[in-house]
């Protein structure tokens, strides 16, 4: 008996509580107004850049987001049919993972490439020409390439939709989406009238870190809600951000400032982004090693820490089991984000109005 009691305790041991910071995103779908036309307009539209973007379809998309992520299971075969092509030819698991489990629990198929030695490229076939091969073969793309010019050079010949899920140092769109929208399910009040601003604190290099370039231009669509943002930095100050960088930031409204110095700027910020990695070429950099956050680090109480994840000793794991932790949920809530996207992309919206 007591070695069964022991069995037990073992097997339900495995099954663990919601993550901190998985809030429900009800909250936030009563402060956004339903405007399904706001989508219509993502319908067959290659996702390159977040310049691309404008403030009502973020929050219609983070409106469909949160629908699916109220109920998962309502709706799961909008895109029964449709056939993603997943072509991954840089390292990933969040993101590869993040896409095509949306797109199965929209009821769609995949076809994945994982290991570009296996394709075309190895013979020295160029991504034009995959394109025009891709259009035979599915009705979306979501490409990952080391090359920054990888998704501009299949867009000249593909005509179904594709997304950047990352092209070296230049962006990943749909991530800075999807810590934009758990900014929001955490204080949905920011998108009130007059919101109580709050203080940002991004540890990363912006003329490196695809993740921190689009985060910060996806911030720049709302700029009312930051009273500022504090670029923590290991690098010296001409080297932060590319030419025009800065100023487009600061011309949308965004308030920046630059320090060195993480504890010191810790206890006064609402919010803390941190990263670590920056995809160059082939390989990766490794950036800000000084910076670490844990359990002893002097964050406000109610403050959160995002991550886009995977991490390394910039973020302890001492902190996972804390109400800090938010980049768990930011991870889970990227999976509707994309599931939104990739709905209105491939002109299935009319299958979800209801949840719109």
């Amino acid at each position: 008996m007591v070695d069964q009691m022991k069995d037990e305790d073992l097997v339900f041991s495995r099954v663990k509580p919601d993550v901190c910071g998985d809030a429900h995103p009800k909250a936030l779908l009563k402060t956004i107004q339903e405007d399904g036309d706001a989508l219509k307009k993502l319908a067959n539209q290659h996702i390159i850049t977040c310049d691309q973007f404008d403030r009502q379809t973020i929050l219609q998309l983070f409106r469909l987001a949160s629908k699916y992520e109220s109920n998962p299971k309502r709706y799961n075969n909008p895109l029964q049919g449709k056939i993603l092509i997943s072509a991954f030819y840089e390292p990933s698991t969040r993101t590869r993972l993040s896409f095509e489990s949306a797109w199965h629990r929209l009821g769609g198929d995949i076809m994945s490439i994982t290991d570009r030695s296996t394709t075309g490229i190895a013979k020295g076939e160029s991504l034009s020409d995959i394109g025009e091969m891709f259009n035979n073969y599915g009705d979306c793309v979501v490409l990952r390439e080391s090359n920054e010019d990888s998704v501009k050079e299949m867009t000249s010949t593909l005509r179904i939709p594709i997304i950047n899920a990352g092209n070296g140092t230049d962006e990943h769109p749909t991530q800075a989406m999807a810590d934009l929208y758990t900014i929001f399910k955490w204080r949905p009040e920011l998108l009130l009238d007059n919101p109580k601003k709050i203080r940002i604190g991004v540890v990363g290099v912006p003329s490196y870190m695809r993740t921190v370039r689009s985060l910060l231009k996806i911030f720049a669509h709302f700029p009312e809600i930051f009273e500022e943002i504090v670029i923590i930095h290991d690098q010296e100050e001409d080297k932060i951000f590319t030419e025009g960088q800065r100023e487009q930031l600061e011309k949308a409204g965004l308030k920046l400032r630059l320090t060195n110095r993480l504890n010191k700027e810790l206890p006064e910020l609402d919010v803390v982004y941190i990263n670590a990695i920056a995809w160059v070429d082939n390989g990766f950099e490794s950036h800000g090693e000084k910076f670490v956050l844990n359990a002893q680090s002097p964050l406000k109480d109610d403050a959160i820490i995002l991550h886009p994840l995977a991490r390394g000793d910039e973020l302890a794991t001492d902190l996972d089991g804390t109400p800090h932790n938010w980049y768990f949920s930011q991870a889970r809530g990227a999976v509707f984000l994309r599931m939104a996207l990739l709905t209105c992309m491939v002109e299935r919206t009319e299958m979800v109005m209801d949840v719109i």
